[in-house]
């Protein structure tokens, strides 16, 4: 049964004129016709009957009116539908994010998204990046907020923030009263580390930072969750090198001081498959991209 066939049978039935509907229709009378016989050929009933002045719906053809009219608009929004999703402004996306990222950077970034998409449901999952990575290449998730550094031939990867490192000392800390702590001074220091196992690029950032300082950083603790590490440094158990906005929102128990420009900066990335050409993933990361460059 084709639409058009249903359109015409609509037209007819509402101009109750075949002349009338033809026009409406930009179709001449013969074709018109020809499509309302090929619709009731197709049903085995007439829906219409006619004469020389009038066009009249049989009780069928009054049934069959509401249904196609249904039908119709099924397939109008049905085409507005697809064509939306082509867009990327309807669909489900699932990310992923790491918990450092949830305070300063997600929570605007999805106020923002939904903002600009309120059809586009969205799944949020605290993950850590290695457990991202292994989403994102299994398909469990479709976006992630990464801590970097990252590097994968499977992954597009795009910088979104930079914010610098700080070191995050106990009260009562030998250099409690510097302003600015110089990595060499952390030589003799033990370490609470967030692990590789959980965020090999960070942790190797960190250990290359103190090794191109001409020490290797003693590592007394690994956690998986940088908030622990905090935690950790207020219970007395030793330092951490971590990102600023990290430490400040978990500072009531240690000590925050700056470390040189020469420290270089911690970066959260997007990242999405390299081959997925999902519109809706493209609107995403367009939306994060502005918001971040906004603020």
């Amino acid at each position: 049964m084709e639409l058009k066939n249903l359109k015409s049978f609509v037209a007819v039935a509402e101009q109750l004129s075949f002349t009338r509907a033809a026009r409406l229709l930009h179709l001449s009378q013969s074709a018109l016709t020809e499509q309302i016989q090929k619709l009731e050929e197709e049903l085995g009933v007439p829906l219409l009957t006619r004469d020389r002045r009038s066009v009249k719906l049989t009780g069928a053809g009054i049934v069959f009116l509401a249904e196609a009219r249904a039908t119709l608009a099924r397939a109008k929004q049905a085409v507005e539908r697809v064509q939306k999703a082509a867009r990327g402004e309807i669909g489900r996306l699932r990310i992923g994010f790491v918990s450092s990222a949830a305070l300063e950077i997600v929570p605007g970034i999805v106020v923002a998204f939904r903002s600009e998409f309120p059809a586009v449901s969205l799944d949020l999952t605290n993950l850590r990046t290695s457990s991202q990575v292994k989403g994102l290449l299994s398909e469990s998730i479709d976006v992630g907020f990464v801590r970097l550094p990252l590097s994968h031939d499977q992954l597009t990867i795009r910088v979104i923030h930079r914010e610098p490192f700080v070191v995050v000392l106990p009260h009562g800390h030998p250099l409690a009263n510097e302003t600015q702590i110089r990595l060499v001074q952390l030589q003799n220091e033990h370490f609470v580390a967030y692990g590789r196992r959980w965020a090999p690029g960070f942790y190797d950032a960190v250990i290359q930072m103190c090794t191109q300082e001409g020490f290797s950083p003693e590592i007394v603790q690994e956690t998986g969750e940088m908030y622990t590490a905090i935690a950790l440094v207020g219970a007395g158990v030793g330092i951490a090198i971590l990102p600023r906005s990290v430490v400040l929102a978990q500072s009531r128990n240690v000590l925050m001081k700056p470390l040189p420009a020469s420290a270089g900066l911690s970066e959260i990335a997007i990242a999405v498959r390299r081959l997925d050409n999902s519109s809706l993933v493209e609107s995403f990361m367009h939306a994060a991209e502005k918001f971040c460059q906004q603020h």
